[in-house]
């Protein structure tokens, strides 16, 4: 699937969309929306395999989430999901106030 949000382009795999949707009630979709509109973030690169991943985490509706992320071609592929974990808070924390 993919979807254009302004310039940026987003693609991600619609089965695990719904997937994450129906385990953690987090739509990714809307969550990268919301992350990359311009608000502070911690944003911390992940190596899985051969591929840069990245970490977002950053405050949406009084709660701190965390947005997997890589990007491909000339779209940011959304991997997942999930709430901040404490740690990833605590460095946004220190990194943002």
């Amino acid at each position: 699937m993919g979807t254009r949000v302004d310039t940026t382009e987003f693609s991600w795999d619609e089965a695990k969309r719904q997937a994450v949707s129906a385990v953690r009630g987090i739509d990714f979709l809307d969550l990268a929306k919301a992350l990359l509109d311009g608000r502070p973030l911690l944003t911390m690169p992940r190596r899985r395999g051969e591929e840069d991943r990245f970490v977002s985490v950053g405050l949406v509706g009084g709660r701190f989430y965390a947005l997997v992320w890589t990007q491909r071609e000339t779209a940011i592929r959304l991997i997942t999901a999930r709430r901040a974990r404490d740690e990833e808070e605590r460095q946004y924390r220190d990194l943002h106030g």
